[in-house]
């Protein structure tokens, strides 16, 4: 099994543990990422022991080169001097340096090719880091977002059963309640509280000042132009400045009576009867 195959194999079982076992994601890709640059370092480490060794190959094969060189150069030196049985044994030395220096070469060869299977091995395997590395933050975002759509999910099932909504309109009605309750309290105290006999003065007044409201409508329809010259007698005398005679007055109880009916009248009946007085009356 190759160094790459045992590390795939660790990576793996590793994460097969960290998947069964996990509860929060991002601490599990966390470890993962961590795992993963273990190995790579433990990964790198076998890569250049095994790029040293290659180099130590190369060193061996072309000293036996060297060596067998040398012998060659004392077998000439003997041959020089006349020695042929030292240059015979110096050339039999040299060989044997030869072939073992060949057989070293063609190790070598082998173990350089493997060694660049495994270099680029480990640059794939980094590469595949980095980009396990990005999409962890992808993957991140991605379960942030599920998470924020589970509790938005959550809380409309909450609101759903109408209980936020329910709990909403009871408390706008208690809020309708105590106005009322305060609104009627107040209508008690005014009432039934302090001088009956003043306060039955200013009611009555209050009822009087719808008659000085007429007086007003009246000289303003004058100033208008909108009474013609055959206008009642009382219009003149308005307009004039005399007020009509004095009506008798009401008993309080009926001027209150009359109040709370003035009040129903609402202010698109008070604007539907200006728009037909216009209608009768044109501005020429």
């Amino acid at each position: 099994m190759g160094i790459f195959d045992r590390l795939s194999t660790v990576i793996k079982s590793n994460l097969n543990d960290l998947i069964s076992s996990a509860e929060n994601p991002e601490k599990m890709l966390n470890q993962i990422i961590v795992d993963m640059r273990d190995q790579l370092a433990k990964a790198k480490q076998q890569v250049a022991a095994a790029i040293a060794d290659e180099k130590r190959l190369k060193d061996q094969a072309d000293a036996e080169f060297k060596l067998a060189d040398d012998w060659e150069k004392r077998a000439m030196l003997a041959v020089q001097e006349g020695r042929d049985d030292l240059a015979k044994q110096a050339l039999m030395r040299g060989q044997e340096h030869l072939e073992h220096g060949q057989a070293l070469a063609t190790t070598w060869e082998a173990h350089k090719m493997e060694t660049e299977k495994l270099k680029q091995s480990l640059r794939d395997l980094n590469d595949k880091i980095e980009e396990a590395k990005r999409k962890k933050n992808l993957l991140l975002a991605r379960q942030r977002r599920a998470e924020a759509q589970a509790r938005i999910s959550q809380t409309m099932s909450g609101l759903s059963n109408n209980s936020a909504f329910d709990a909403f309109a009871r408390m706008e009605e208690k809020i309708t309640t105590n106005e009322r309750q305060l609104q009627a309290a107040q209508e008690i105290d005014e009432e039934f509280s302090g001088d009956r006999l003043a306060g039955e003065f200013k009611q009555l007044e209050r009822a009087t000042g719808g008659a000085s409201a007429d007086m007003q409508l009246q000289l303003l329809k004058q100033r208008m132009g909108a009474l013609s010259a055959g206008a009642p007698t009382s219009a003149r005398q308005l307009a004039a400045g005399a007020p009509e005679a004095a009506k008798p007055a009401e008993p309080a109880a009926q001027l209150t009576a009359g109040k709370t009916e003035d009040k129903k009248t609402g202010e698109a009946e008070l604007i539907a009867e200006i728009e037909q007085l216009r209608d009768i009356n044109p501005r020429s």
